[in-house]
C-alpha cells in the first residue's frame, strides 16, 4: 500500500462501491467534463488502485482527488451508502502529506491557523470593510459592518429558559453577523435563552476538506470542551453544521437553525405570517441537502414567512463554491456558478434564499444587484419584524 498517514481510506468503504454508476448523473464535475476520472466512481477506482499498491500518490492522483468539489451528492444517490466524503478527505490528506508544496503550506496556515485567530479575522474584516466603503469590489461579500461586531461570549434571554447554544464559527462571525443576529432574535422569540460560548473555535470543516485532518481534530477538541454542557447546539451555516454533526461526542446535539425554527413554527411558538405575494428561489447548499439530509425545513420557514417558494434547480447541482474550490478551480467553479445563476433567473424570483455562507458568496458573484440574497432565517426574521410593526 502507498498510504503514509494514520487515517487512510478504509478498505471496507472502498469495497462498498459496486461501480453501478448511479452517482454519475449527480456529479457536477462529471456532468461538466464527461470524464470518468472526474466522477465519484473514477475517483474511487484511483483511490482503490493506490490502496492495493497498483498505483502511487503522484501528481496525477493529486489532480483527480483535488478536482472533486466534495459536495456529497453522490452519497445521496448511492444505493450502497459509500461514505465518499470521508474517503475523499482521507485521500486528500495523503496528497497533502506525500506531495508537499508551497501552496499546501500556505493553505495549511489559512485553514488551520488564520481561521482560529479571532484577532486576525477581525483585523482582516475591518480592512475589508474599509475597502468596501472606498469602492473596492467586494467579490461576493456582504457589506461588513463597522465597528466589527461579534456574538462570541454573549448570552441573551431569561436564565430559566431552555438554553440554545449558538455556534458562531470563524468566517460566519466575521462576515455574516446579520445571520447570527436573526438567529438570536428568532431563538429568543421561540422561548430560548441563547449562549455563544467564548471557548468555541472554527468547526474545522475547511481543514478537513483540505486534507489537514489532524488539525481539524484539534479544533474539534476545543469545541468539545466549549460545548460539553450544551443541550442543543444551533448552527446557521450549512457547511459548519454538516461537519459538527459528524462529531462523535456532541454531533447528536447539533441542529441547523432551520430545523429549530421550523419546529417552533409548527408547534406555534413562532407565527405563520401573512402571504406577501413575493416569490423566493431556494438554493439548497450541498452540505445541508446531502451532508445533513435537510431539504424541507428551509422551505417550511420561507412559506411561513409569507413567500411563494420555488426551486432554483431541479437537478440540485452544486453552485461551485465548495469552500476553497472557487479559488483553486476558478474556471470550473465559475461554470457551475453561472449555471446556477441562470436557473435562478429562470424562476423570475428576485429574492434568493441560501443557508450557507460560501454559497451566498458564489451567488453574489454571479447574480446582479437586483437580487436580494439572504439566509432563510433572515427573510423570516425581517418579515416577522415588519408584521409586528404593522407594516
Amino acid at each position: 500500500m502507498s498510504w503514509v498517514t494514520t487515517h487512510p481510506p478504509a478498505r471496507v468503504d472502498l469495497d462498498a462501491c459496486v461501480t453501478c454508476g448511479l452517482c454519475l448523473a449527480v456529479c457536477p464535475t462529471y456532468r461538466l467534463t464527461g470524464d470518468e476520472t472526474a466522477s465519484p466512481r473514477g475517483r474511487l477506482t484511483a483511490i482503490d488502485a493506490v490502496d492495493q499498491g497498483i498505483a502511487q500518490v503522484d501528481e496525477r492522483f493529486g489532480e483527480i482527488v483535488d478536482f472533486c468539489l466534495q459536495c456529497r451528492a453522490c452519497e445521496t444517490a448511492c444505493p450502497s451508502l459509500v461514505p465518499f466524503g470521508q474517503i475523499i478527505e482521507s485521500a486528500t490528506a495523503e496528497v497533502r502529506t506525500q506531495l508537499p508544496s508551497t501552496g499546501a503550506r500556505l493553505r495549511r496556515f489559512a485553514v488551520t491557523t488564520a481561521l482560529t485567530m479571532p484577532s486576525l479575522l477581525r483585523t482582516a474584516s475591518v480592512a475589508i470593510g474599509v475597502a468596501q466603503r472606498l469602492g473596492v469590489p467586494s467579490l461576493g461579500l456582504r457589506r461588513i459592518p463597522l465597528p466589527h461586531p461579534t456574538v462570541v461570549g454573549g448570552t441573551w434571554g431569561p436564565s430559566e429558559a431552555t438554553t440554545a447554544t449558538l455556534f458562531a464559527g470563524c468566517v460566519a462571525d466575521a462576515w455574516f453577523s446579520d445571520i447570527h443576529k436573526a438567529t438570536i432574535e428568532l431563538l429568543l422569540a421561540a422561548g430560548y435563552r441563547v449562549n455563544a460560548p467564548s471557548r468555541q473555535t472554527c468547526c474545522g470543516a475547511l481543514a478537513a476538506h483540505d486534507g489537514f485532518i489532524d488539525e481539524a481534530e484539534r479544533m474539534a477538541e476545543g469545541n468539545r470542551s466549549a460545548f460539553r454542557d450544551a443541550d442543543v447546539i444551533v448552527v446557521d451555516v450549512a457547511g459548519c453544521g454538516a461537519h459538527l454533526k459528524a462529531d462523535p461526542e456532541f454531533g447528536h446535539k447539533v441542529r441547523d437553525v432551520t430545523e429549530v425554527v421550523a419546529a417552533a413554527i409548527e408547534d406555534g411558538r413562532l407565527p405563520t405570517l401573512p402571504v406577501n405575494g413575493e416569490r423566493v428561489a431556494v438554493q439548497d447548499p450541498c452540505h445541508l441537502e446531502h451532508g445533513q439530509g435537510i431539504v424541507e425545513e428551509p422551505r417550511a420557514v420561507l412559506r411561513a414567512a409569507g413567500y411563494e417558494v420555488v426551486d432554483s434547480d431541479a437537478g440540485g447541482l452544486c453552485c461551485g463554491a465548495a469552500g476553497t474550490y472557487l479559488i483553486d478551480h476558478r474556471r470550473t467553479s465559475a461554470a457551475l456558478g453561472a449555471s446556477r445563476a441562470d436557473s435562478i433567473r429562470a424562476t423570475g424570483a428576485k429574492v434568493v434564499a441560501s443557508a450557507n455562507a460560501g454559497c451566498e458568496i458564489q451567488l453574489r458573484r454571479h447574480l446582479d444587484a437586483g437580487h436580494e440574497i439572504r439566509h432563510p432565517i433572515e427573510l423570516y426574521s425581517k418579515n416577522l419584524s415588519s408584521t409586528q410593526r404593522g407594516e
